[in-house]
């Protein structure tokens, strides 16, 4: 064992929202080699952390407990004792109810070091996303946190009821939702009038975020008519009143709407991103993984030759990051394409080239092979000597047509898309359960892969799209999928990712009408 001791982060996570996560805490996550998290962390955080750390799940739930705090305590102790950087993830503030506090009294016995960093806690932020601000200079200035759950081995409550219930503006329990009906009579037995407003806030900063407004005499009730239960905050004030003209989060377009994206991993952060900050609960569910061709023989020629071409055209991000980056590779760079044209499907693969610093020569108007053709046709600059970088398997609909024209076109493969190693439990119960409101699909390929990830549920997958919304990002995409017998609730006029989302707000926009 080494003689070395390691050090500890005792990390607050944040509420839920991972955006929400602190870039001090992102940094610890990634260097740790031991990740010991809770179960209110989003689980989302482990992708932050190095492949080869050790991920260790100690989560509280429903009262089972996968490890008691002595268990937890000796874990981090034993870990860093051996040399090792450990992170303790904690939902919310590692040192607001989250026994941080106890956690760190341990290390510090035995001497070992430990840094603190601070979590957005949620009974600040919970409240902010369903509009009610805690303080508010014409209703209170002041607020207290309060536990709803405290130790059941303590012989008497440290909580002075009486001076809580009248003393201070705003009340914000935590862990109280189990509590609830015994919390409010409790206020009002000690002079809280019946009539205060009252917000039940459950899965706060999360899409799944319900929230139920009573006031203390009928909060209980209206909450467990709901189906309201841990974990959750409640607040009570005059404050909660304001919801009415503060409630951002749930009015977003996308609020509560479950979308599957099935793009390639390292190409869904954007499209996440866009539907994510419109509200929707985005379901990451992967059918394409992009990897280098089977040879690189083809383009490793074709570069040796470069001069030779009078263009080179794109029809993919991808297409442009294998070729540079094959270029770069043999020795060359942007300088070998000085005489030669560059052709660009689309938007988002012009930019990737302009990245490159080149500026394409070609954008179609319509954004596919057919657009491409069009633009040679129009602007009379055919034949050519064409060189196209592309995947192994797509369209041949381009290189045919530019052939038709006189052009000599060489296809070389540059990657391929196959179908990830991905665990499909997750997509597949929720699927069955109706509990997703759409699938997109971003290529055909994504829609055949998505198939073929369910070979063994052909049937019953049809039957459970029916129930689903399918938003496609172009007509090549939305063909594809029709003619896997699905039906095509929505495609953009232009082809692109933006595009689709705005077609995809529209669309459920326009169903609650």
């Amino acid at each position: 064992m080494s003689n070395r001791k390691g050090k500890v982060y005792l990390v607050g996570a944040g509420p839920g929202d991972p955006g929400l996560l602190t870039v001090k805490g992102r940094d610890c996550i990634r260097r740790a080699d031991v990740l010991v998290y809770d179960y209110l962390a989003n689980e989302s955080f482990l992708e932050i952390a190095d492949a080869h750390a050790e991920c260790i799940y100690v989560g509280k739930k429903g009262g089972h407990h996968t490890l008691a705090q002595e268990g937890i305590n000796s874990l981090i102790l034993e870990k860093a004792q051996q040399g090792l950087t450990v992170v303790r993830l904690k939902g919310g503030d590692p040192f607001v109810f989250g026994r941080g506090g106890e956690e760190a009294l341990e290390l510090a016995k035995a001497g070992i070091a430990f840094e603190i960093v601070p979590g957005v806690t949620s009974p600040v932020a919970v409240p902010a996303y369903a509009g009610i601000p805690l303080t508010h200079r014409d209703h209170t200035a002041t607020v207290a946190f309060i536990t709803g759950h405290e130790d059941p081995t303590k012989e008497r409550s440290n909580i002075d009821w009486s001076k809580i219930s009248t003393g201070v503006g705003t009340l914000v329990f935590l862990m109280g939702i189990g509590q609830l009906k015994q919390i409010a009579e409790r206020l009002v037995s000690h002079g809280r009038p019946p009539h205060t407003p009252v917000a039940v806030i459950r899965q706060g900063t999360l899409p799944s975020q319900i929230t139920v407004i009573g006031t203390l005499q009928d909060i209980a009730i209206k909450a467990e008519k709901e189906g309201i239960k841990p974990p959750g905050i409640i607040v009570v004030g005059d404050v909660v009143n304001l919801r009415k003209d503060l409630n951002w989060f749930e009015n977003k377009p996308l609020f509560k709407r479950s979308i599957i994206v099935t793009r390639a991993r390292e190409q869904s952060s954007g499209f996440r991103g866009l539907l994510s900050d419109l509200g929707a609960h985005c379901i990451e569910f992967p059918t394409i993984e992009i990897i280098p061709p089977q040879s690189w023989d083809g383009l490793d020629q074709a570069i040796e030759t470069i001069e030779s071409f009078d263009w080179v055209i794109f029809t993919s991000v991808n297409g442009v990051k294998y070729f540079f980056n094959r270029l770069e590779g043999s020795g060359k760079d942007v300088r070998a394409l000085k005489d030669i044209k560059i052709g660009a499907i689309g938007p988002k693969t012009a930019e990737a080239i302009r990245v490159r610093g080149l500026r394409p020569d070609l954008v179609p108007r319509e954004y596919r092979a057919e657009g491409v053709v069009k633009a040679f046709r129009e602007g009379n600059i055919y034949p050519s000597r064409v060189l196209m970088p592309r995947a192994a398997r797509a369209r041949e609909i381009l290189p045919r047509e530019l052939e038709k024209m006189g052009c000599h076109v060489e296809v070389v493969e540059v990657y391929r898309t196959v179908i990830p190693d991905y665990n499909k439990g997750h997509v597949k119960e929720m699927l069955e359960a109706g509990q997703v409101d759409m699938v997109t699909f971003t290529s055909s390929s994504t829609v055949v892969h998505f198939f073929e990830m369910f070979q063994e549920e052909q049937e019953q997958l049809r039957a459970w799209m029916k129930r689903i919304s399918v938003a496609c990002i172009g007509p090549i995409t939305a063909k594809t999928a029709e003619n896997k017998g699905l039906k095509v609730h929505l495609s953009p006029s232009e082809y692109t990712v933006p595009a689709l989302v705005d077609t995809i707000v529209q669309y459920f926009s326009s169903s609650k009408d």
